[in-house]
């Protein structure tokens, strides 16, 4: 009980660290899902449109990576940016934007992969229609980007669920740094090893929130897409 009043205060009262973890991980997150946007909407839009030798094995490797491991995803993340590595001269290795970087991995196939399947779905709808107004590849690919834009929004929301929820990538490239690098789940995962359970729960509580948020916002906007298209 004492844990679960402390958790309440930390929330209420506007803590300034608790906040600012909390700052932190939307920023990470959100700059991810973003990032990764903009390669997952385009893959997506080609492997949809196009047909190519190979093209079944990419799909099936894409939506494999959609269960990327995050410590795997992080431990390739931290080679590359390590002083030995290809980008070490970068210097940005325990910082936010190695944790960008590693979450925008992370969710990328999940984007692309949704974005694809959404895609590929309207094409078979649209492709008698645009192929007679003679419309080009660069034309189709927003077209059917403007007219799925709902089902892409969830698919960015889905990829904002995976990056806000994940430990092990962060945990590898950010170094979990106080005031620096810690975000909602490493700080989880700290203060519950130290026994700060108040600020754990706390931090779990915004958690569990902006996740049920998420989902609630997804369902929304697929319910209302629906309801737009059979009125």
């Amino acid at each position: 009980m004492p844990d679960t009043l402390g958790a309440w205060h930390l929330i209420l009262s506007g803590d300034p660290a608790f906040y600012a973890i909390v700052r932190l991980s939307l920023l990470v997150s959100l700059s991810a899902v973003a990032a990764a946007s903009l390669v997952a909407f385009p893959l997506g839009a080609v492997l949809a449109l196009t047909r190519f030798p190979g093209r079944t094995a990419v799909i099936v490797i894409l939506n494999g990576f959609m269960g990327l491991p995050p410590v795997v995803v992080g431990l390739a993340v931290y080679l590359l940016l390590s002083r030995s590595g290809p980008l070490g001269s970068l210097g940005i290795l325990f910082t936010p934007q190695a944790m960008i970087i590693a979450q925008a991995l992370l969710v990328m196939p999940i984007i692309a992969a949704l974005a694809r399947q959404t895609i590929e779905d309207l094409w078979h709808e649209y492709r008698e229609e645009l192929t007679a107004m003679n419309v080009g590849p660069a034309g189709r690919v927003a077209t059917l980007l403007w007219d799925c834009r709902i089902s892409l929004v969830t698919a960015l929301l889905a990829g904002f669920g995976r990056a806000a929820a994940e430990v092990g990538t962060v945990m590898i490239v950010g170094g979990n740094i106080d005031g620096f690098t810690r975000t909602m789940t490493t700080a989880i995962a700290l203060e519950t090893s130290k026994g700060d359970l108040a600020l754990a729960l706390g931090l779990g509580a915004i958690l569990v929130a902006l996740i049920l948020v998420v989902n609630a916002l997804a369902w929304g906007l697929r319910a209302w897409s629906e309801r737009r298209v059979t009125g």
